[in-house]
């Protein structure tokens, strides 16, 4: 008795080690270097019928490094039709859920208004046909002093932080 109490405990054993080596673990976000943002970030982004040019210096982005992205960029919007709608240029490789709105991979633009002195509304388009995704709202970013045009945060729990001038917003990946 004592034999097969020994023997099936570790059996269990085994097949729960075996469970756990095979088990993926849970993608570490980083920030993504700037050689990994030139090879995603187009110097035109096309945008409906254009190919509107990008500002790299305004590049921000993070990696899985499994060769997911999520980046954006500053477009340079003067002159185009995209102007006073759209100013940023940004792709997502893993679905994403920004509050109650849904981003699935692929190219989006996004352009925002102010609300308030406390919050904008940042609208997000299908980058090849402008047809309008939904909006979220973005919340002045009271935890840091920084502005800046873009800044992706890492994913920390699947939960990370995009800034857009001093207002932040907070998307979850989706699996």
């Amino acid at each position: 008795m004592k034999r097969i109490t020994t023997t099936l405990l570790l059996t269990v054993s085994l097949i729960t080690l075996s469970l756990v080596a095979t088990a993926t673990p849970p993608a570490r976000w980083r920030k993504a270097t700037s050689p990994e943002l030139r090879k995603l970030i187009p110097a035109r982004a096309a945008v409906v019928k254009e190919n509107i040019e990008t500002e790299f210096r305004t590049a921000s982005g993070v990696t899985d490094g499994k060769g997911n992205f999520i980046a954006g960029v500053v477009m340079i919007t003067a002159g185009y039709s995209a102007e006073g709608k759209y100013s940023h240029f940004f792709i997502t490789q893993v679905p994403l859920q920004l509050g109650d709105l849904t981003l699935q991979p692929g190219e989006y633009v996004f352009g925002y208004q102010r609300n308030n002195n406390d919050s904008i509304k940042i609208s997000f388009y299908k980058a090849s046909s402008g047809d309008s995704i939904g909006d979220v709202e973005g919340h002045v970013n009271r935890k840091k002093n920084l502005v800046t045009s873009l800044l992706i945060s890492p994913a920390m729990n699947g939960k990370g932080t995009v800034q857009v001038g001093r207002f932040v917003f907070e998307y979850k990946i989706s699996e």
